[in-house]
């Protein structure tokens, strides 16, 4: 379905204005934000300067926790890590941007962000319950599931709904001084809700409101309080009596009773409880902080911190042509990825993600993926080089494969002597590698002139057909706008040439150059040296003809003789590999060459310091703030750049002037300087007047504390353009049903035709185009695409749907990536139960050296069985025990004595080899307990598990945590009360055990 609308204007510019201009701007046409800000320039709209955001309450609730995580794991380990912010890695920043843009993503989406469901907003506080813990079930599915990218998503959405309640509700003005657990804990206890003809607020006539809550939905009165939360403009309309959200440009601030409640800014224009919104924010980091740790408790630590790419190595990613014709590249790749797993084995952090995609004609896959290096090497071992050996063979099918399977930031390398057979999949593995930010490098090939046992099929059918002599230009095309290289040499030879791989996932890689050209005259560029670079490798390829090296000093290197005083030549067929030798001179290196052909340049450093980026507009509709650009930016308009230097040493310092905007041969196009968003220098901004109309890369330009030069790289090619498609909204799959993902593709040029193709990695579109149709001059048109998830697809399996379009009559072309999510039709609810067995112990009137203790029977009542325990407060001991003997049982499984009393195991049947748990330790996995006991996995786990906690008279209350598959909590709370004697103060004293499940 499609229908088109005519829009004025290009609307994506935004002028860097003064302070005094800026609230002019506000005052008269910018719509007022909901929520905490949503990200750091929202501070500066507002001129709000020290107001806590979204992305600061989630950045830092992030940090915290990976940290406290880290420091756990370092103590188990028997070994110190640095805690500091600087070596978590490249990943981990981009990871915690993925989060921060899903954030703040609910309050720039047409199709949430005036939605009070996402906002707690209009008194909607059950169904916005109800949708914050479908994110959290989400957000679990997907960590499960390994599609930590859906996971972030989602989590991001949390985050925001989470946040905002304290913000929008009279929580903090109730007096509560710690997070409502009851949001994601149904079993927690639930504060009433004022009803719709319920009054909630008092009249208030200036711009700060104080005490304008009636007494029920404040801390002023002592009886059954009353949450509420603020109603916003017309939609849905507010009852009179009720309160606002309240600020400057809240439509219903003026309708009774007038005035506002958020605390949503220090700005008292657009928060009239900004006084409060201290005490707001930090309730919201609190809660945040639990999600996190109640997520990491859940998974486990090792996948929370894979969720967040903590030090993690880079991917290695392989796929590869096994077709009979590929010996020598398949034995090249399994000796360089033996090589690189050596290497890890003595590296601290984790050894990140192994994954190989194996084509051929027609088959694609299976994807192999590990995070063991052994199982890894073993697949290597057993892949053959067998059948096919026609041109041309899936090669895109492949790496679409390999790129929806990657993490982020991924290098991915393709062995293979043969053209794409798949051209029209194109667009889409651009996309998808522009999306990501994956580096796709070929290595390419062809067949020798003399004849090779297993190559004769394809040698011979080459006789028989012209092969076009441009057959790899879409492999040229890839590589170099993912700031990869495309390397034609031999079998002989690949071996040697392999060595790109382990140059490119080195941990702490960052660029230096990446140019190509096409000249055949002398060029000349330069590439800057600063000490934090420790090493540098440099790539060519191609015919070299002359090629020159010069020091900052002036000393000079022919590059095609293999010694010489600055550096080490290795030269294979199609590659020059050069390492410049240590120590190495800071400041400004020169290449000059000439080549016959293409030449590329790629020079590669190791060092911590780095940067990510990305393009913004400001946003003008409900929310200030920077709204991060999808897909490539719009060429010939003004537009911000926002970039996050990382890598650090908090003892360093370093200072950013400008980005350096550079065409495909290294010339530059555009200067754009850089300033601070705040005194701390969270992130560094620049506004471009007009992004240029050819591709480019970004090179970043800073001084170190010694007033030395710096200059980073990010390779890859932006494609700036004139059409735009924008996704309004991400919908859950149901198996078995069919939903549909809405868009709107904006022209921002001419009228004219364009094509809309689909893709996605699990066939479950009815239709992927591609579909031509007009859009007008600066107009806009909107559709679906719809989508049906098979009944037996499983939950939190991942879907990736890639829509791209591009114009008829020019290289115009766009993508958008949607990241799905499959969800249980009927998601599990219910937390588990705890039962008691109740044990009294005596104990005397002193507590040293008595004892209490207890004995629990644990059930899930829900699908999704025990998941883990913990004890997370209490002086004893929780130990896990085995199921009672059969002899006089009750209706739980509990051993009592023919009299029908529970009794004690004095016989050690319970016990058996149980495994104890105490306060401090991490949540224990009842799967792999149950698993190593012979019970097969999580068979037993929909069976009552029991539990005993012995503990010192002088600890007499204790809790345990119980969580089951779906993520749901029970918090079952242990308290011994003293029975006394009223006269002889030396009688003993009992202690009964007593159970309170919440």
């Amino acid at each position: 379905m499609w229908r088109s609308r005519r829009r004025g204007g290009a609307g994506t510019g935004a002028l860097w204005l003064p302070r005094g201009v800026l609230m002019v701007c506000l005052l008269i046409g910018l719509p007022c934000c909901r929520g905490f800000l949503p990200n750091f320039w929202s501070r500066v709209l507002t001129l709000s300067w020290d107001s806590h955001t979204h992305q600061y309450i989630t950045e830092q609730a992030i940090l915290n926790v990976t940290v406290e995580t880290l420091a756990s794991t370092s103590t188990q380990r028997h070994h110190r890590a640095p805690l500091d912010k600087t070596g978590l890695g490249r990943a981990f920043w981009r990871a915690v941007g993925e989060v921060v843009r899903s954030n703040a993503a609910m309050d720039f989406l047409s199709s949430t962000r005036s939605d009070p469901v996402y906002h707690f907003d209009s008194e909607d506080v059950e169904g916005a319950t109800m949708m914050l813990r479908q994110f959290w079930a989400q957000t679990l599915l997907s960590v499960r599931a390994k599609d930590y990218q859906g996971a972030r998503h989602s989590l991001g959405q949390l985050f925001h709904s989470l946040q905002d309640f304290y913000s929008h509700s009279n929580w903090v003005e109730l007096g509560q001084d710690s997070a409502y657990l009851h949001l994601l804990q149904p079993s927690e206890p639930a504060f009433p809700v004022a009803n719709k003809d319920t009054p909630t607020c008092m009249e208030c006539f200036s711009v700060t409101c104080r005490d304008n809550l009636l007494p029920r939905l404040s801390q002023a009165n002592q009886q059954t309080l009353l949450l509420t939360t603020g109603y916003f403009s017309t939609d849905p309309p507010k009852p009179e009596g009720k309160c606002s959200h309240g600020g400057i440009l809240d439509s219903s601030r003026h309708k009774g009773a007038k005035g506002g409640i958020n605390k949503d800014s220090t700005s008292p224009l657009f928060s009239p409880h900004h006084y409060l919104h201290a005490e707001a924010a930090m309730l919201a980091t609190e809660a945040s902080l639990g999600v996190l740790r109640d997520l990491r408790d859940n998974v486990g630590q090792s996948s929370f911190l894979r969720l967040f790419g903590v030090r993690q190595s880079p991917a290695l990613v392989f796929v590869m042509d096994t077709t009979g014709s590929m010996f020598e590249e398949i034995t090249a790749a399994r000796l360089r990825a033996l090589s690189i797993i050596k290497s890890r084995a003595n590296t601290p952090g984790q050894l990140g993600t192994f994954l190989l995609v194996p084509f051929h004609d027609p088959g694609v896959g299976p994807v192999f993926e590990t995070e063991d290096p052994d199982k890894f090497m073993l697949y290597m071992e057993d892949l053959m080089a067998l059948g096919g050996g026609d041109e041309p063979e899936m090669c895109l099918s492949a790496i679409q494969l390999a790129l929806t399977h990657s993490p982020p930031l991924s290098e991915i390398f393709v062995f293979t002597d043969a053209s794409p057979k798949d051209a029209h999949l194109y667009n889409a593995v651009k996309a998808l590698t522009l999306e990501k930010q994956c580096k796709v490098t070929f290595l390419v090939t062809e067949d020798p002139s003399h004849t090779v046992k297993g190559r004769e099929r394809r040698k011979r059918r080459r006789k028989r057909e012209t092969l076009s002599p441009d057959r790899f230009s879409l492999y040229s095309s890839l590589s170099s706008i993912s700031g990869g290289m495309t390397v034609f040499t031999t079998n002989s030879d690949i071996q040697r040439v392999s060595a790109i791989v382990e140059d490119n996932i080195a941990v702490d890689k960052v660029t230096l150059l990446h140019v190509e050209s096409d000249s055949s005259s002398v060029s000349s560029y330069s590439f800057r040296m600063d000490s934090a670079v420790k090493t540098v490798t440099l790539h060519l390829t191609g015919k070299l003809k002359q090629c020159i090296l010069s020091s900052p000093s002036g000393s000079r290197q022919s590059l095609l003789s293999e010694q010489g005083p600055l550096a080490k030549l290795e030269h294979f067929a199609g590659l020059y590999r050069i390492s410049l030798l240590t120590p190495i001179e800071p400041g400004l290196w020169d290449i000059s060459a000439r080549a016959d052909g293409h030449l590329s340049f790629n020079v590669i450093g190791g060092s911590n310091l780095d940067f990510l980026y990305y393009f913004a507009t400001i946003a003008n509709d409900t929310h200030p703030g920077l709204a991060r650009v999808d897909g490539s930016p719009i060429a010939g308009v003004p537009m911000f750049i926002v970039l996050i230097v990382i890598g650090l040493a908090p003892n360093e310092q370093a200072s950013f002037s400008h980005v350096t905007l550079l065409g495909a041969n290294g010339k530059s196009l555009q200067q754009v300087s850089l300033n601070s968003s705040s005194a701390s220098g969270e992130e560094l901004v620049g506004r471009m007047d007009s992004v240029p109309m050819t591709p480019f890369c970004v090179r970043l330009s800073g001084q170190d504390g010694s007033g030395n030069s710096l200059e980073r790289l990010s390779s890859e090619m932006i494609q700036p353009t004139h059409v735009q498609i924008q996704v309004l909204s991400v919908p859950r799959l149901v198996p078995g049903h069919s939903t549909m993902v809405q868009f709107d593709v904006h022209n921002h040029g001419p009228a004219r035709l364009f094509n809309l193709s689909a893709n996605d990695d699990r066939q479950y579109l009815h239709q992927r185009g591609p579909h031509s149709f007009p859009v007008a001059e600066r107009g806009t048109l909107r559709g679906q695409v719809d989508l049906h998830t098979a009944a037996e697809a499983e939950a939190g399996e991942a879907v990736t749907l890639t829509l791209t379009v591009r114009a008829l009559d020019s290289p115009d072309s766009n993508y958008a990536v949607v990241h799905l999510t499959v969800v249980p039709p009927d998601p599990d609810t219910s937390p588990p139960s705890c039962s008691t067995m109740r044990l009294e112990e005596s104990c005397p009137l002193h507590c040293q050296g008595s004892h209490w203790s207890a004995s629990l029977a644990v059930t899930d009542r829900g699908r999704s069985g025990l998941a883990s325990l913990q004890l997370s407060q209490g002086g004893g001991t929780l130990t896990l025990l085995r199921s009672p003997a059969p002899r006089h049982r009750d209706s739980l499984g509990a051993p009592r004595s023919s009299s029908g009393e529970l009794q004690d195991d004095k016989d050690g049947l319970l016990h058996g080899d149980g495994h104890s748990l105490e306060q401090g330790d991490p949540p224990f996995s009842v799967t792999e307990w149950v698993g190593r006991r012979g019970r097969g996995g999580g068979e037993g786990l929909s069976q009552p598990l029991w539990v005993r906690y012995n503990s010192s008279c002088c600890s007499p209350q204790a809790e345990i945590l119980v969580w089951d598959g779906a993520g749901n909590v029970r918090r079952c709370r242990l308290t011994s009360n003293q029975k006394r004697g009223l006269k002889d103060k030396n009688t003993e004293t009992k202690y009964e055990p007593k159970l309170m499940c919440h």
